[in-house]
């Protein structure tokens, strides 16, 4: 009996933006009791699962989350007390069924996450193990390579740069603690060149600086003036990654960047000057959601020189990965929780991606809490690539300390590097 759920109570939190989202208590019959808190994005893909809000006016905006905190309490529940917490796949389903829908609409992919999630970390702790080693068992190997967010443009910041996300990469550091600690070198180096120029060192929502510049290029120019601050050689020792998210920009007529309209070849002609011109090793949403033709144009480009990750055109959903995996668009897929909504979900996500012999990136969300439930995700399914801000702020930070006692704790886990982004 001691593995069965005695109680679930929600109730409603700030995440990191200070935008509602939803906590979950989980308590077992033999006494352990698990915490669960969902994340919530800003650039979000229209295939996503459904982040139930309020709309009510008089509560933060209409972004309350209520109705989804008392579908935990009054739906959810009654339903799955009493339950084995042990059995996630029935339990996920279960979820499904009382939501009915394609999208979650009905209870609420925030609902449903926290839940199952909920149930993942209750698991573990009935078998006495930390998350990654219950998720994955003896197959979990490798440490993750961040992606860190050191620069932001578009949606995560207000400021005139084009793209979203400019990231380091530390593939050349032997561990995980070297290469965050190239990484922070490096962002601390680049607040420097920042204040040196008279520019802004204000942070977005990931923690990267929000300067004012002139162009993307100029972005990418003072990513590598900070590599070589800190020491390090880039292409070498580190690495540079985009995310374009491409949504943000697209008009009926185009692409909106640089001030002007490109089209989706036009786009693609750009990327291949800029990988041509500096260290990138991955491209993320370089084109949107539904342009599955452009897609499959500049996978046959460029596919074989960079990663080519997918999100809005995937959101975690194994319908359309396999669409991508059939027409040969991207070569990667971001991996979200809360895109799709539950655990079991996500896992069936992660393996036909890999089975297709692409890579995965588990990915934070720009508005987080200080849960780290995607830290034991990324090393449970041997991932590899975990994208989850800058190092800075505690929410981005948590997930990176996790990390940090995982390889601690066990020192059978590799360090992915390079081996991260071969195929």
């Amino acid at each position: 009996m001691e593995d069965r759920i005695k109680s679930l109570q929600a109730m409603e939190i700030l995440d990191s933006r200070g935008n509602p989202t939803v906590l979950v208590e989980l308590e077992l019959e033999g006494g352990i009791q698990i915490v669960s808190r969902v994340p919530s994005g800003a650039s979000t893909g229209a295939h996503e699962a459904v982040e139930l809000r309020d709309d009510n006016p008089e509560r933060f905006g209409g972004k309350g989350v209520l109705g989804a905190v008392n579908n935990v309490n009054e739906v959810i529940a009654p339903v799955l007390t009493g339950q084995k917490v042990t059995d996630q796949a029935s339990l996920d389903r279960r979820l499904l069924e009382l939501d009915g829908g394609p999208h979650k609409a009905k209870l609420g992919a925030n609902a449903i996450l926290a839940v199952s999630q909920a149930v993942l970390e209750g698991a573990a702790r009935v078998h006495n193990q930390p998350l990654y080693r219950y998720l994955g068992g003896l197959n979990a190997s490798v440490l993750p390579v961040p992606l860190l967010n050191v620069l932001n443009g578009g949606a995560h910041a207000d400021n005139n740069i084009d793209i979203q996300e400019f990231m380091f990469v530390p593939v050349g550091a032997a561990t995980f603690r070297e290469a965050l600690r190239m990484a922070q070198e490096s962002y601390q180096a680049l607040k420097k060149i920042l204040q040196q120029k008279k520019l802004r060192t204000a942070v977005g929502d990931e923690g990267g600086f929000a300067p004012d510049l002139q162009s993307n290029r100029a972005a990418l120019d003072l990513l590598i003036q900070a590599m070589e601050q800190g020491g390090l050689k880039p292409g070498q020792d580190m690495v540079l990654a985009l995310d374009i998210a491409a949504n943000e920009i697209k008009r009926d007529s185009g692409y909106f960047f640089e001030g002007g309209v490109k089209t989706g070849p036009e786009l693609i002609d750009y990327y291949h000057r800029l990988i041509h011109d500096y260290p990138i090793i991955s491209i993320e949403d370089g084109l949107a959601e539904d342009d599955w033709e452009n897609w499959q144009l500049m996978t046959e480009r460029l596919g074989d020189q960079i990663q080519l990750v997918g999100d809005d055109i995937f959101v975690t959903n194994t319908d359309r990965i396999q669409r991508g995996i059939d027409e040969i668009c991207a070569n990667a897929v971001l991996i979200k929780l809360n895109q799709i909504g539950t655990i079991t979900e996500t896992l069936q996500a992660i393996r036909l991606t890999h089975q297709a012999g692409w890579r995965t990136v588990v990915s934070h969300r720009s508005g987080e809490t200080e849960d780290t439930t995607i830290a034991d995700l990324a090393v449970a399914v041997n991932s590899a690539q975990i994208k989850t801000g800058a190092p800075a702020r505690g929410e981005r930070i948590a997930k990176y300390n996790r990390l940090l006692v995982i390889e601690h704790k066990d020192p059978s886990l590799e360090y992915a590097g390079w081996e991260a982004f071969r195929r």
